[in-house]
Order: C-alpha cells, then sequence, then structure tokens
C-alpha cells in the first residue's frame, strides 16, 4: 500500500504527470479507504480546491485506473467506486448500508482463466451480504 508521502513518486511510477489536482485526488484514496466514487471525491476536494471540476475528477480518477494506480470496483449498484489500494485483494459489500470493506488474503488465490485462449486483464473477487455492524444491529 502507498502511502501520501510518496504520491508524486506514485504517479510518476505508473507514468502520470503530477498536477496538484492528481495529487489531491490520489492522497485521497491512499488516506480513505471508503472506496469513495468520484463524486464524493469531489465533495470532499473542492472546499480545498475550489476550482476542481468534476469533470476533472472523473478524468483523473479514469486515468489512475488505465495506468494501473488505482482500481475500478464495479460492486456497487449505485455506482463505480475506486480503490488506491491495487494490491491483490477482494472486497465485502453490505447490501444494507452499502459499506465496501476490504478482504485480505494469506496468499493470492488462483482463479482458473476460461478455456479458449482468453487473456483477462483483470479479476475481482468480491462478496455481498450483511456487514458485521448491520448483522449487529438486527439482532438487537
Amino acid at each position: 500500500m502507498q502511502t501520501p508521502a510518496n504520491t508524486r513518486e506514485l504517479l510518476h511510477s505508473h507514468g502520470i504527470r503530477p498536477s496538484v489536482q492528481r495529487i489531491a485526488i490520489m492522497d485521497y484514496l491512499l488516506t480513505h479507504r471508503t472506496h469513495p466514487t468520484a463524486e464524493e471525491v469531489f465533495e470532499a476536494l473542492v472546499p480545498d480546491i475550489p476550482t476542481l471540476s468534476k469533470t476533472t475528477v472523473y478524468n483523473t480518477l479514469n486515468l489512475f485506473v488505465s495506468q494501473g494506480a488505482a482500481a475500478h470496483i464495479a460492486i456497487d449498484p449505485r455506482g463505480s467506486r475506486f480503490d488506491g489500494d491495487t494490491s491483490v485483494h477482494g472486497h465485502f459489500f453490505c447490501t444494507k448500508c452499502g459499506a465496501l470493506h476490504d478482504v485480505f488474503f494469506a496468499s493470492p488465490p488462483v482463479l482458473p482463466l476460461p478455456e479458449g485462449g482468453h487473456a483477462a486483464e483483470c479479476a475481482q473477487i468480491y462478496y455481498k451480504g450483511i456487514c458485521a455492524s448491520c448483522a449487529g444491529k438486527r439482532e438487537k
């Protein structure tokens, strides 16, 4: 997992030219492990960067994903979420509260590829259900 202290180097290592907006967006992804939507990133950053536009946030997040600096998570039916942690891990989506939790594995799972010469560019493991917090509320 990268840290904000080396955000500039992280962006460079993925072939992304650092800018104030790009550094701020990546810092947000790295320090807010909530797997935010583009809208959440925009709302969080615009008070400090008033010239920031939603288009810039969307384009930057898409750039990060295309260059491998962030992951696009298509688990939430309400919209795309983004993750600054590109290490091998899965996700658990709570269908009650909408929280998205990281799921780390003792050793990376080996997923079989479909037969027929397919070349997978991405594989995601995710679970959907009721998180521990919501399950606890249900029992009371």
